[in-house]
């Protein structure tokens, strides 16, 4: 007669055969090829919404505000403006609110007058807020403060646009200022 423990020990090694030949399951990641994929895929959506991934810098990345939201936010922009003005490099952000201005001036008289402010606040070399723009810029505005136009400061306005997006911006976007009214807004949120 067998021992009970012999027994057992036969039944574990023949189940363990037996397992060894069944199919391996399939990975999770792959979606099957069999009339279940739209099941199976609505499954895999539920559960990385029930379970997401965790944020890395990288995906914040694509949450961080571009300049443009930046500008139009009066609470973003306060809070930019104060940081150029921290960084000593706040001509750029007035001139661009100055160039702002401009466009919506509608008299011919208040055209010419401020035209004429710009130019001598930011364009002119010795400056008290010069910007930083390229001589053939400086040149086309001097020649048409004679005759001035909406467009006038397009080109020096597109030119410190792109300046402050990519350098003031990034630099913002991980300073301290923009990271505390981040999350005052979140707070905020829940409230």
């Amino acid at each position: 007669m067998l021992r009970p423990s012999k027994v057992l020990k036969i039944d574990l090694l023949q189940i363990k055969d037996l397992l060894g030949h069944l199919k391996q399951s399939r990975r999770t990641d792959v979606v099957p090829k069999h009339k279940w994929r739209k099941k199976y895929t609505q499954y895999l959506k539920m559960s990385r919404e029930k379970y997401p991934a965790k944020k890395s810098s990288q995906s914040d990345h694509k949450f961080q505000p571009t300049l443009e939201n930046l500008l139009r936010d009066k609470v973003y922009l306060a809070a930019f403006h104060s940081y150029l003005q921290s960084e000593f490099s706040d001509e750029n952000i007035d001139f661009w609110l100055a160039c702002e201005d401009f466009r919506a001036t509608a008299s011919s008289a208040d055209l010419q007058r401020k035209v004429r402010e710009i130019y001598q606040e930011f364009i002119r070399p010795t400056a008290r807020k010069e910007i930083n723009v390229d001589h053939g810029i400086r040149e086309e505005i001097k020649e048409s403060l004679d005759k001035p136009s909406l467009t006038c400061f397009d080109e020096a306005q597109k030119h410190v646009y792109l300046l402050m997006e990519r350098d003031s911006r990034p630099r913002f976007l991980q300073s301290s200022a923009y990271l505390r009214l981040k999350h005052k807004s979140r707070t905020l949120w829940y409230i």
